[in-house]
């Protein structure tokens, strides 16, 4: 850091940290609080907080500064990044380690470390287990993007990754919930899935699996229906998919009853509800969804 921060800057990491916890909050939008109170920031070091919640790990200071004033010469980049630092009046929320590398306080708590933890905690062997004994764990924190409205480029891969992984963790979690017969709660966390990534297949296929396996067969073609009108309006096309092989036509199969028959593919057919081929013989077959067919 710049000499002529330098004083201000020591002072503001080295205050103690006895008092109250601060939260830090990147999933949806950005938020600062300590105990039930908001805590209002400069532009400049909302965004630093807001780096150093989403990478964890002691960054040095030159690399942070590049990356927060990208442009900017070395020299005056070193200045934003004292200024930055400076304007966190918060006890506690910032730390230097030995080597002068800057990161959150260790008793800092922030919502994106919690959701890394019940993603992993949701890949366990014995998630199984614990959902058949206690039910649904709670994935809120599973809904949202890092801060979706931010523009920066250092944030763009980290969202991408926690995007990715959170939504596997929802997939995940439905299927665990529909192996344990619990249907109703598979059903509702495939939908959280769905509403966040509508044309991730992963997501639909988790959806009319849970759909399925408790019985409602009707919701379950309508979902595939969306998800077939929705590639074609977004591409023009609907290509074989996993969902296809799931709700394969079979001559025998899964006895549904009369009447009841896959969902026609209409590549050529411009208006919905319009009337579909005649398919004789041939009934919707879906073994058990966790089989994967």
């Amino acid at each position: 850091m710049s000499d002529d921060h330098c004083r201000s800057s020591e002072s503001t990491l080295s205050k103690a940290t006895d008092g109250p916890v601060p939260h830090v909050r990147v999933l949806g939008d950005f938020g600062l609080r300590v105990e039930e109170h908001s805590v209002p920031l400069p532009v400049d070091s909302r965004r630093l907080v807001a780096y150093l919640a989403v990478h964890p790990r002691p960054q040095p200071t030159a690399a942070l500064a590049a990356d927060l004033w990208p442009g900017v010469g070395p020299v005056p980049a070193a200045r934003l990044l004292d200024e930055a630092v400076a304007g966190v009046d918060v006890p506690g929320l910032l730390a230097a380690d030995d080597r002068g590398r800057l990161h959150l306080g260790d008793d800092v708590v922030v919502d994106l470390a919690e959701a890394m933890l019940l993603i992993r905690g949701l890949s366990a062997s014995s998630t199984l287990r614990t959902v058949r004994e206690i039910g649904c764990p709670e994935t809120a924190l599973l809904e949202d993007d890092i801060l979706p409205s931010w523009t920066a480029p250092w944030i763009a891969v980290e969202r991408e990754r926690f995007r990715q992984l959170r939504l596997s963790a929802l997939e995940g979690l439905s299927g665990t919930l529909t192996a344990a017969d619990r249907h109703d709660d598979a059903v509702a966390v495939a939908r959280r899935a769905v509403a966040a990534a509508p044309s991730r297949e992963r997501s639909r296929r988790a959806l009319v699996e849970a759909l399925l396996a408790g019985g409602h067969v009707a919701d379950a073609i309508a979902e595939y229906d969306r998800f077939q009108e929705l590639l074609r309006n977004s591409v023009g096309a609907t290509p074989d998919s996993e969902l296809d092989r799931l709700l394969a036509p079979l001559d025998t199969g899964w006895p549904l009853g009369p009447g009841v028959h896959r969902p026609v593919q209409r590549w050529g057919v411009g208006m919905p509800g319009a009337a579909r081929p005649e398919r004789r013989g041939r009934r919707l077959a879906a073994g058990n969804p966790a089989s994967g067919r």
